[in-house]
């Protein structure tokens, strides 16, 4: 593990810098492969799907028989899992309607917002080393309770044709529409053209790679939404003396594990706490299954010594981290001052894998710095806030002038004479 001690702040940027590759370097493969699949539909699906995933596929869609086949698939114990982790993440959504906002801006002027479903989402659910079932409960659930019309699921199969069980469980539990076997670039650009079989979205979800999340900002390029820009997980954490090192360890190593390319990051102002905090990922990493991949991961990682607090948290607002874990004697300081995050996990006893999983709050989160500007998913990601307005007669008359002088400084005489005449006709 990297050990930084003191960076000068000129330093932070190469200290704080992403194992991953820029936009440009991948675009061009992407682009190439949008091309493609705009022109040719299902047929440049299913040669990408047998090029990349080693499989060939006669149909992409997941029928109801391998629906059925996965409940029986799935242990009980796994069943109760997932279902209570879908009743704290369906309450804690819920939690978030709002209701119709109602305002009379003057006498005869009614405006009011309400919030309408986006009617068709697509969900990107990686396979790769580890299916993400659980990206699912966070993804079709808040979609479900916004009342969006068509949920479709795109994830890679398996070499034999498959998808895991626990995807297809997953995504039949929270009422996902239709389920397609492609992943990578070619889901992504399924889902925004649309092809034979895959239909087309209005704005896509989900996680991925560097390929996957470059294909999302080019999706935007056609009109489609996007989440966010969500790309390999990362985390932050920010303790001092009062934090368990053998926690800090697996925190760190929870994250490490998703993939080469994760980056786990520890900033402290315990030096007494960097070794110790070494020393148990060592320890910890021997017993990993997935190991070598964690390996790799560390090799990214960094443990930053900064003289105080403010120091920290500076430090922190700069990286912008996806996942932070604060395990600190003095949790308001940080609390009050930090601004850029994706969601916040605080104490000893409040894993990452928490709100990776089960304590409600969504992990589709922003990565690669975009934490400074933009949200994780929530309910309102699935939404779309609208406006109305109603104006009587003495309300027209109110602000009419208004509107007419306006408009005419403006130069835009039709936006005048339309309320003009209107004004005339109740003389």
């Amino acid at each position: 593990m990297n050990k930084i001690y003191n960076p000068e702040r000129s330093q932070w940027k190469t200290v704080l810098k992403r194992p991953t590759q820029s936009v440009s370097e991948v675009e061009d493969i992407v682009s190439a492969v949008f091309s493609e699949i705009k022109a040719g539909g299902d047929t440049v699906v299913s040669n990408y799907t047998k090029k990349f995933d080693g499989v060939d596929l006669q149909d992409a869609l997941v029928s109801s028989k391998e629906i059925e086949d996965s409940i029986k698939l799935i242990s009980n114990d796994l069943k109760l899992a997932i279902q209570q982790a879908k009743n704290n993440i369906e309450k804690f959504h819920k939690a978030q309607k709002t209701e119709k906002i109602t305002v009379e801006t003057a006498d005869g002027v009614l405006c009011w917002q309400e919030k309408r479903p986006i009617q068709k989402v697509g969900l990107y659910i990686p396979g790769g080393t580890a299916p993400l079932f659980s990206t699912i409960l966070m993804l079709a659930i808040p979609a479900n309770i916004a009342g969006c019309k068509e949920i479709v699921l795109c994830t890679p199969p398996n070499k034999e044709g498959k998808v895991h069980p626990a995807i297809l469980y997953a995504a039949n539990l929270c009422g996902v529409t239709k389920i397609f076997k492609v992943g990578g670039i070619q889901a992504i650009a399924s889902m925004t053209f649309g092809t034979e079989t895959i239909p087309p979205v209005y704005k896509i979800f989900g996680p991925g790679n560097q390929f996957v999340t470059v294909a999302k900002q080019i999706a935007t390029k056609y009109g489609i939404s996007i989440d966010m820009p969500a790309g390999p997980s990362e985390l932050l954490v920010m303790a001092d003396d009062t934090a368990n090192a053998a926690f800090v360890a697996s925190d760190l190593l929870s994250q490490a594990e998703h993939g080469v390319d994760s980056q786990v990051i520890l900033v402290s102002t315990s030096k007494t706490l960097i070794d110790a905090v070494e020393v148990e990922v060592a320890k910890q990493i021997q017993d990993l299954p997935r190991k070598e991949i964690a390996f790799k991961a560390i090799a990214n990682s960094k443990l930053i010594f900064v003289k105080d607090q403010q120091t920290a948290v500076d430090i922190i607002n700069e990286y912008g981290p996806e996942h932070y874990i604060l395990c600190v004697q003095d949790e308001e300081f940080f609390l009050e001052q930090t601004y850029n995050a994706g969601s916040v996990f605080i104490g000893n006893y409040t894993p990452e894998s928490a709100g990776d999983y089960a304590s409600g709050t969504n992990h589709t989160l922003p990565t690669n710095g975009f934490a400074k500007q933009y949200s994780g998913v929530n309910l309102d990601s699935f939404m779309k806030s609208m406006t109305f307005q109603k104006i009587s007669k003495k309300g027209i008359r109110e602000i009419g002038r208004t509107i007419e002088l306006m408009a005419e400084a403006e130069g835009l005489q039709a936006h005048k004479n339309a309320v003009t005449l209107r004004l005339d006709s109740l003389k």
